[in-house]
């Protein structure tokens, strides 16, 4: 049977990926296309719905996005998100201007209807506004079901058309009911899709597929310790054993123990082919003096390109590369929209530009992170990889605010291992999104037994979320921040001052470089 998918037309905003994440969450496929898809690239799915995401542009300005005015003839539901929203009543002839008063932040929904969209949703409800523009006047056909106080069009419907619009996002955690608007959307009330996107038939599917590409010749993965090379390289090793050379650089940006980790899961238990390669000293020298963040990346990301291709090379026979590549990266390297905001300057995929032109293999192309994690669980990984919290692919040098050296290291190391061993104790590591130490730069005065000195700072951050793309600081306990900071200023030689980072993402970024 074709698989039910629902499209999401990106129109360039930060949170386009949540809404497909949403979507897959409620066992529906969904996939992330351009604005300006056409209407015969988009008879190519069995699409069961169209959703238009937000983005920053205004409809009315000259050289806006716009779709193809032919998805509303398809005859299937069509679900507009803020811009998503603003382009169907400015497209249908309706008027958008600038609001007088933008509204960024909560805002309380009245519901006036609650029928399909709102169903089973009572009374008022708590949703999440980020817009500059609104609407003024609706197109013929369209009538209210919910507003706010500064929006009296929060939540429209054509339903002759099959058309819904909100003003406001669904798909984030700060609309706390948003996951059963976007169901109501997908199921019985309007779409009619079953919820059979199944990971058990998935895992099937690619094992033979692998076994299937590479036959008797020989393939290479690049694991890093993350959950998405990681389950890559397994489901590869299940697809064609011996056949798989695993890589295993170790920069020496990696967490205190990691590298042990890593070995001790995959070469001891599991039993996968596993070529270890000391690489420290070459990522400090071309670190050394390094301060600016996008000249770490850089540096990093083209020193492991030339070590992983180096060890490649010694082994023979090699054909295929196995990669953990993830949806999001797809989207981010494909930048689906130019209108997309860029946020990040990185991202945490397993991918090299592919000089010895081996044939990829990207099992993992169609999924997120959770997607994975949930393979990950099936295939029988062992949990400190599978719940490793996210890391970047940069490791530790964009945690070190200034050089990368050894000795800066070391020192954050140590500290950061603190936390991590105090987060896990207390039983919180699998509620954190990420926990972590930041070395700041500069110096702090402080006071060791009677003598003034100077000595360095480390911040904690920790944040919780369910997606990544917004969080909030982790409210860990009093105690235990003492702890870590306690056990960091009397552990951690050279450390005096340790603060806490309470910023929530936006504005700030998980991360401080």
């Amino acid at each position: 049977m074709e698989r039910e998918t629902i499209a999401v037309l990106d129109f360039g905003s930060q949170y386009t990926q949540l809404i497909a994440r949403k979507i897959r969450e409620l066992k529906v496929f969904s996939i992330i296309l351009p604005y300006n898809t056409t209407v015969s690239e988009l008879k190519r799915y069995n699409l069961k719905g169209i959703i238009l995401s937000g983005g920053p542009a205004s409809v009315y300005i000259q050289g806006a996005p716009s779709g193809d005015v032919r998805i509303f003839d398809l005859d299937i539901p069509i679900l507009g998100i803020c811009y998503g929203t603003q382009w169907i009543i400015h497209i249908l002839n309706g008027k958008v201007k600038r609001a007088q008063k933008q509204e960024y932040g909560s805002a309380e929904l009245i519901i006036m209807d609650f029928l399909n969209l709102f169903w089973g949703i009572t009374g008022t409800m708590e949703v999440w506004m980020s817009y500059g523009d609104i609407i003024e006047e609706l197109p013929e056909g369209f009538e209210i079901i919910g507003i706010t106080a500064n929006s009296p069009y929060a939540a429209i419907r054509n339903p002759e058309r099959q058309i819904y619009c909100l003003q406001f996002h669904p798909e984030v955690t700060r609309t706390p009911l948003g996951k059963e608007i976007i169901a109501n959307f997908l199921f019985d009330r309007i779409c009619g899709c079953s919820p059979n996107w199944l990971i058990e038939s998935f895992i099937d599917e690619k094992i033979e597929e692998i076994r299937s590409k590479v036959g008797t010749s020989r393939a290479i993965c690049g694991l890093s310790g993350s959950v998405d090379s990681s389950t890559a390289a397994v489901l590869a090793h299940y697809a064609i054993g011996k056949n798989l050379t695993c890589i295993f650089i170790d920069n020496g940006l990696l967490r205190k123990r990691e590298k042990e980790m890593i070995i001790r899961a995959f070469k001891d238990s599991l039993k996968i082919e596993l070529v270890y390669v000391d690489a420290k000293d070459e990522f400090l020298k071309v670190l050394s003096g390094i301060t600016d963040p996008k000249e770490k990346r850089k540096r990093i990301e083209h020193k492991l390109i030339e070590v992983f291709e180096r060890e490649a090379r010694k082994v023979d026979g090699v054909e295929f590369l196995i990669q953990g590549t993830l949806y999001p990266d797809i989207i981010e390297n494909e930048r689906v929209s130019r209108y997309s905001a860029k946020i990040k300057v990185y991202h945490n995929g397993d991918w090299f530009p592919n000089t010895m032109n081996f044939k990829p293999i990207e099992p993992f192309k169609e999924l997120f992170n959770d997607e994975v994690r949930e393979i990950a669980l099936q295939l029988g990984l062992p949990d400190e990889i599978v719940y490793r919290q996210s890391f970047p692919s940069s490791g530790l040098a964009i945690r070190i605010i200034g050089e990368v050296n050894e000795k800066n290291l070391s020192i954050l190391k140590e500290a950061d291992s603190i936390i991590q061993d105090e987060i896990e104790k207390n039983g919180l590591y699998r509620d954190i999104w990420q926990s972590f130490a930041v070395m700041l730069p500069g110096k702090s005065v402080g006071v060791t037994g009677d003598e003034r000195i100077y000595g360095n700072v480390i911040a904690i951050r920790a944040v919780v979320s369910t997606d990544g793309m917004t969080t909030e600081w982790a409210e860990l306990p009093y105690e235990i921040l003492g702890k870590m900071a306690t056990r960091i200023v009397n552990e951690v030689p050279s450390i005096n001052r340790v603060v806490y980072d309470i910023t929530p993402k936006p504005p700030g970024t998980i991360e401080w470089e």
